[in-house]
């Protein structure tokens, strides 16, 4: 885990390097080269997780240095990986993942990345052919960014990197910035929200020809090289789906559990981070190594949000040694600015503050590799916005007393009213037109305006941007998998993991997410929707696969809270006066943004409990606070 630079034709500058120090304070390396595009430049910071040796540093070569990578991740097979090449008399002079990387491409090109299980971002230059090669991982762990000037190419793993580069600006991307303050949506394009800045999206990677790199005329093969398998495509009875989902992740904790520092894990007590607690301490057993595990927790004096009990269940059941953190209302604006540098962009709500605190209190601890539950959700339909998928393909299948019977449901454990469960049944039926004017009709989202501005005019045509990043990615929801597909691809997942990043970097530890191990979310996402959700239950498979394996607190758990703070009492309570001054901060910054009365009334309706609380407050107020932290013009 590490924190990487690559750039071409661009004067070597190793300022691009130091300004992500924290991704990897156990060391550094740059190499400087010629090329035919012009100078070419390597730099890397080092966290060392596997090796921690000499044998590990980086930029490393191969092949009598003709091959050179920039690398940042794990490649969790690497010792299998490693076996095979031997066996085709391929020497190896450390143990880490980065030389077995570099020997894989030096075999396989390009198809390597078929056979790696991990997560990954990563350049190699071949000073043979004048090439380089780019990649990342399948679901997009690690980040890679980069950016085109009339000078060359620079790829980094943080955009404030590039921000460094002469002819990088420092504008906003006004689509981007849509995107985020109507629907909290980001990291759904290649776009960020720098207009000079992209990103190399999951699974995807790209070649260039330095003797044709020509500045702004780079001739850049970008392609997709992973795509997700068709939804339903597997058909299991319910007790072999739960039996091999539970082999699955079983085993992908046990390669996630390689590692040469001290590994713990966050612990919300929801289902994924407790399934993981579990299995996790099971490893150790089996492995002779003891349960001594530790597990960090945010926690909350305010019980709507409070999930101690859950956490304490399996804490006990486990017998780990946990940590506990509560995270204070005062620091989630003092620490803002903080948290903003470090993220590069503005983030969706104060839970990413608790995660901020959560890694926090993990370096303290000692810990330096943290497995985290991110993705679950996602492949399972975890989330409650999932039951009106649900509900439509009740309805299709035309199993009227079981949709009767959710709805009831929903309506007793969940508070959902009949009417509003209705209206999400009969609305995705309508012709597109007439559906987006009945939302624009009924909305209180629309009738605020405030997204109405001078910035906007030309973007706001009462599409959400949900539906434009499905539309872009050609993804049709018709069902659950469906649905699981676009979050996995293109909204959700992209986002937390962005997130999740940023906050683990920030810290000088590597986050590990077992969920996304690729052969169980292929078996995850070709699972059909009757795994996923069984009356008001989600994540069935999940629970059934867990049941003896984690306390049964836990598997019958049917709230969902996430990483959840109490935003809503904070907002209303201790915090007002600052909410109210950072919307207004952030009405100065941008006057053209957003439609300054409607912004104020949307404000003062939720703070005042007018209208049910809106996380757009705190969108507005980061959005000011990106661009002080960043200098951003629009």
């Amino acid at each position: 885990m590490c924190g990487i630079w690559f750039s071409v034709g661009i004067a070597p500058d190793r300022s691009c390097l130091d300004v992500i120090a924290h991704r990897g304070p156990d060391g550094e390396g740059w190499r400087e080269f010629d090329s035919p595009a012009g100078p070419v430049a390597l730099g890397h910071r080092r966290l060392a997780i596997i090796d921690t040796s000499d044998g590990g540093l980086q930029p490393m070569s191969y092949g009598d240095e003709r091959y050179w990578v920039v690398f940042n991740g794990e490649i969790y097979n690497y010792r299998e990986l490693r076996k095979e090449l031997i066996s085709k008399e391929i020497a190896f002079a450390s143990r880490s993942d980065t030389e077995v990387l570099l020997a894989a491409y030096a075999v396989w090109g390009e198809a390597c990345l078929d056979r790696l299980r991990g997560m990954f971002a990563f350049v190699i230059y071949d000073r043979a052919q004048q090439t380089f090669f780019a990649a990342r991982d399948r679901f997009g762990i690690k980040p890679l960014y980069w950016a085109l000037t009339g000078q060359g190419i620079a790829f980094g793993s943080e955009i404030k990197q590039l921000l460094q580069v002469p002819d990088v600006s420092r504008r906003g991307n006004i689509a981007r910035l849509y995107d985020f303050l109507s629907s909290g949506i980001s990291n759904h394009t290649g776009e960020t929200m720098f207009a000079d800045v992209r990103q190399l999206r999951a699974g995807h990677c790209l070649t260039l020809d330095l003797n044709k790199l020509m500045g702004l005329r780079a001739d850049l093969t970008i392609h997709r090289w992973y795509q997700l398998p068709r939804p339903g495509s597997i058909r299991p009875s319910a007790g072999e789906a739960a039996e091999r989902f539970r082999e699955l992740l079983a085993d992908s904790v046990r390669l996630h559990m390689r590692s040469d520092v001290l590994v713990g894990s966050c612990l919300s007590g929801g289902l994924d981070s407790s399934a993981i607690v579990s299995l996790a301490v099971r490893q150790l057993r089996r492995d002779g190594a003891g349960s001594n595990f530790n597990t960090v927790s945010a926690c909350y004096d305010e019980k709507r949000v409070d999930e101690r009990l859950f956490m304490d269940a399996v804490v006990a059941a486990s017998r780990t040694t946990p940590h506990y953190v509560y995270p204070r209302v005062e620091d989630s604006l003092t620490q803002a600015e903080k948290i903003t540098w470090h993220q590069d962009e503005p983030y969706g709500s104060t839970s990413i503050f608790a995660q901020w605190c959560v890694f926090e209190e993990a370096r303290r601890a000692g810990i330096k590799v943290m497995l985290d539950g991110q993705g679950a959700d996602e492949q399972l339909a975890g989330y409650h916005s999932a039951f009106g998928y649900h509900s439509m393909g009740l309805l299709r299948q035309g199993r009227l007393v079981a949709l009767a019977q959710v709805m009831l449901e929903r309506r007793r454990d969940f508070g959902v009213p009949l009417h509003r469960q209705l209206k999400s049944l009969i609305g995705p039926l309508l012709p597109t037109g007439m559906y987006s004017a009945l939302r624009r009709g009924h909305s209180r989202y629309y009738e605020a305006d405030w997204l109405d501005s001078e910035a906007f005019c030309s973007l706001n045509d009462g599409n959400s941007s949900f539906r434009e990043t499905l539309a872009r990615e050609g993804i049709t929801i018709s069902g659950i998998g469906d649905l699981c597909v676009a979050m996995v691809q293109a909204t959700n997942l992209p986002t937390l993991l962005h997130w999740e990043d940023r906050n683990s970097m920030a810290h000088g530890i590597e986050a590990r997410v077992p969920f996304l191990d690729h052969p169980l979310v292929e078996f995850d996402i070709g699972l059909g929707d009757w795994h996923k959700m069984v009356g008001t239950e989600t994540k069935s498979v999940l629970r059934r696969a867990m049941r003896g394996v984690m306390p049964d607190r836990i598997c019958d758990r049917q709230d969902k809270l996430g990483f959840a703070t109490p935003e809503e009492e904070w907002f209303r309570g201790p915090l007002r006066e600052a909410v109210e001054g950072g919307i207004e901060d952030t009405l100065a910054r941008f006057p053209t943004l957003l439609n300054a009365n409607s912004t104020r009334q949307l404000t003062q309706d939720c703070l005042s409990g007018r209208q049910p609380f809106d996380f757009a407050l705190w969108r507005i107020i980061n959005l000011g606070i990106w661009g002080r932290v960043f200098g951003v013009t629009l």
